[in-house]
């Protein structure tokens, strides 16, 4: 992997001085988030991460190499190049090809472990999505929770998704769901969805501890989710949230979009349907998250 692997200077001088590091995705600038948005939310979370004390390893693929700590320049590249959105299934067909590629959650997971880096910001996993019984739709990112050691932060499952069927995969596959001040997993634009999380914790020194136990368990440990609910003044109104969720699947019904395409299409009539307050929570959230990955990452573990 030597010659795909393509680390920073600072991420590795960090990793090899065994100083925090949080890993964070790109799909939020090509896929998640309207052009130029992404670009400039992408650059507030390194900096939210460099003021917590952590070191951001932006990860992206270009040129044939998983680029491990990405910087503006590249990011732009990247924004510009028609990047595909890169999961487990298509991560080598993407390097061997050249061709840029944004890293969602399974992928970003995949390369963070590959470098050594234990801690992840996301905005919110994928899942089971509805309807699985005839569109068969389940994320590679549960399939990345439970292969990889990390610690995922997050504001829990994209709203698109079925949330009882999400969190019962994730119980099938042994990653535990802990809440961070909250009883609840969140569901992404609202604090709240009525499902229980395995542990409350109500500060990062507890995190902390309860991430390092679950990884010293066992040889080959599963990732741990690490559920962030947005900030109570960003939440998005119930009325509203639902409303704009309903269109948005009536318009997928009309619509021969499928695979990797569905979450993008429906993000995007989220933003239509909610006047922007969509992508207003979406990046609250996002900067909630990465707030907290760095102070776990920067916490002591005993």
């Amino acid at each position: 992997m030597t010659d795909l692997l393509s680390i920073s200077a600072e991420v590795e001088d960090a990793l090899a001085a065994s100083r925090p590091v949080v890993a964070l995705e790109t799909t939020l600038v090509t896929h998640g988030l309207p052009h130029p948005q992404g670009l400039e939310v992408a650059a507030v979370l390194e900096q939210i991460v460099r003021r917590e004390g952590a070191v951001p390893a932006t990860i992206a693929i270009l040129d044939g190499r998983a680029r491990i700590g990405v910087g503006a320049e590249t990011l732009q590249q990247l924004a510009g190049a028609g990047a595909r959105k890169v999961n487990l299934g298509n991560l080598a067909a993407v390097l061997a090809s050249g061709r840029a590629g944004s890293t969602t959650v399974a992928a970003t997971m995949a390369l963070a472990h590959r470098a050594g880096i234990r801690v992840f910001s996301t905005g919110g996993i994928g899942g089971i999505h509805r309807g699985v019984s005839d569109s068969g739709d389940i994320s590679a990112d549960l399939t990345a929770l439970a292969r990889y050691p990390l610690a995922v932060v997050c504001a829990g499952a994209k709203a698109l998704l079925d949330l009882p069927k999400t969190v019962e995969a994730l119980e099938t596959v042994g990653v535990p769901v802990l809440g961070y001040r909250t009883d609840e997993f969140p569901a992404f634009y609202r604090r709240e969805s009525g499902l229980r999380v395995d542990l409350r914790c109500d500060s990062v020194e507890q995190l902390a501890k309860v991430v390092a136990t679950h990884f010293e368990l066992d040889r080959n440990p599963t990732g741990v989710l690490v559920a962030n609910p947005i900030p109570r003044k960003s939440e998005m109104h119930k009325e509203v949230y639902d409303d704009a969720l309903a269109r948005a699947f009536e318009a997928l019904a009309g619509d021969p979009v499928q695979g990797r395409d569905v979450t993008p299409f429906l993000l995007d009539k989220l933003d239509r349907f909610t006047a922007g307050r969509s992508v207003s929570a979406n990046r609250a959230l996002l900067e909630n998250n990465a707030r907290l990955a760095a102070q776990l990452a920067s916490a002591p573990s005993e």
